[in-house]
């Protein structure tokens, strides 16, 4: 028989087992159609994370793409492939019943995976998802960089979500200066500081505020940033209503950015805090009395606004501000040319970089500073990168520790006791005594308006939380402040 019949035979033959599978289902002879869901997805592997979410990783077009179990796009996976085999849709319930099945498998039967959403570690490399057609990576080491397209890590993609586009190699950062407002060079060293921390997988990180008036591109540079680092449908977002807000933004993206903001509450500042260096958020899962959704990560975070935003030292100590200075109509741009120069220039400015990256794991383990600041795996991580930027050693802290100065000072300001604590400390040069005590003496300093304002604290219990909150920023001016308890007489 030629070969052309044989062929013709077994496409016939296929035909025919493929008329019997669906008349079989027609009449309930055969297997459910959830079974043959179920046996669709044998090819794929199948996996969980530490937090019990269910995935899947899926050959498709030549790539693999991991999904997690429960969103649509494995549910359209599965129903695309059944129809393909058996000449027919699925229905629903057979849909649910098979993922049901294969929830239990990834999680009761196939190993435990971490599953990253941008940034991801993996054998001391970083690798930073494209979020392509083709996901792809960029693999950097401390030798290098390179686009990889079968990374050795899971990615997810959040909707929203959208592409990277491929880094080349040879750029300069300094041609991102064309594309930001900034008031210094120091300003400048600063932004990229944030950029090289953000892409280090492990944090901490610290929160960029750029402060300016109306016109001074306070959103278009945090547009630029977010491009450069992780961009997004809605890379500019509004203040989170509550914590769960934030914790959902924060699991559906890697650089957050909060725009035109007027005020942070003091919960959010805590949120902040915890979001920047690190801390678990906790909810109700939806739908469910008892079941906690859990989410314990870190994240680089923008938040921009006409003023000072940050009033809490905790939240300062966290902190990069700058201020943005006005823009002069003779030096202002269109957005359209701003933003077609900036695709052009974008590839080289990401390979910049991702060079600084590779300068920053090969040095991470030498570089030494003899005073360090809180923050001080985020210092540490930046001035590893120094060399692969051009910059001369202790570029970074000297900009860094000038921006601090500042904020300690901020800090003092925005505190309404830390006056009145300085004024006292000037008149008597030192004073001991109670909570009690020490705040009856303040009350004396203070005047009327001042202790009246909602924040002047009321009860020994309240001014003893005041102080431990600025008492790093009252050190700053050469005040120290220190609690201890009393023995019991006796």
């Amino acid at each position: 028989m030629k070969a052309e019949d044989v062929q013709h035979t077994k496409a016939i033959a296929e035909r025919v087992q493929l008329g019997q599978a669906v008349a079989a289902l027609d009449d309930g002879k055969s297997e459910s159609q959830a079974t043959l869901l179920v046996q669709l997805a044998a090819d794929a592997q199948l996996f969980h994370t530490p937090d019990g979410e269910a995935y899947a990783t899926l050959e498709v077009d030549g790539h693999n793409e991991t999904k997690a179990l429960k969103e649509k796009a494995f549910k359209h996976y599965l129903m695309g492939r059944f129809y393909d085999v058996h000449g027919k849709s699925p229905n629903a319930q057979a849909v649910q019943s098979a993922i049901g099945t294969l929830t239990g498998k990834a999680l009761f039967k196939a190993p435990e995976l971490p599953v990253f959403t941008r940034i991801a570690e993996y054998e001391g490399k970083v690798y930073l998802d494209l979020a392509n057609k083709g996901w792809e990576a960029v693999e950097i080491t401390s030798t290098g960089w390179q686009i990889v397209s079968d990374p050795p890590v899971k990615f997810r993609r959040p909707r929203g979500m959208t592409e990277l586009l491929q880094p080349v190699a040879g750029g300069d950062i300094d041609s991102l200066r064309q594309f930001m407002n900034f008031g210094s060079d120091r300003d400048f060293i600063l932004i990229v500081g944030f950029l090289i921390a953000a892409l280090n997988p492990k944090g901490p990180y610290t929160i960029l505020a750029l402060h300016g008036e109306h016109g001074s591109a306070k959103s278009t540079t945090a547009r630029v940033i977010r491009a450069l680092l992780d961009p997004n449908k809605a890379p500019l977002r509004s203040q989170p209503k509550d914590s769960r807000d934030l914790m959902i933004a924060a699991n559906n993206g890697w650089c957050l950015s909060f725009d035109n903001l007027s005020f942070i509450p003091n919960k959010l500042s805590d949120d902040l805090c915890r979001l920047a260096t690190g801390g678990g958020f906790t909810t109700r899962e939806l739908y469910s009395d008892s079941e906690e959704t859990i989410f314990d990560a870190q994240r680089p975070v923008l938040i921009n606004g006409i003023e000072e935003l940050a009033t809490r030292s905790d939240l300062l100590d966290r902190l990069l501000i700058l201020y943005l200075p006005r823009i002069t109509d003779t030096k202002r741009r269109s957005e359209r040319v701003l933003w077609r120069e900036f695709e052009a220039a974008r590839p080289g400015i990401l390979g910049a970089l991702c060079a600084a990256v590779s300068g920053a794991l090969r040095n991470l383990e030498t570089v030494h500073s003899t005073s360090l600041p809180r923050m001080a795996d985020f210092t540490l991580w930046v001035a590893a990168a120094e060399s692969a930027l051009g910059w001369p050693g202790g570029t970074f802290l000297s900009a860094y520790q000038s921006n601090r100065e500042e904020l300690h000072e901020l800090a003092l300001e925005s505190s309404l006791i830390a006056s009145t604590v300085r004024e006292l400390v000037e008149r008597h040069q030192a004073w001991e005594g109670t909570a009690t005590e020490l705040l009856q003496a303040l009350n004396v300093f203070a005047g009327e308006d001042v202790r009246k304002q909602r924040g002047w604290p009321k009860n020994a219990r309240a001014l003893s939380g005041h102080l431990r909150r600025i008492m790093p920023n009252l050190r700053t001016v050469g005040i120290n402040v220190d609690f201890w308890r009393q023995e019991d007489a006796g």
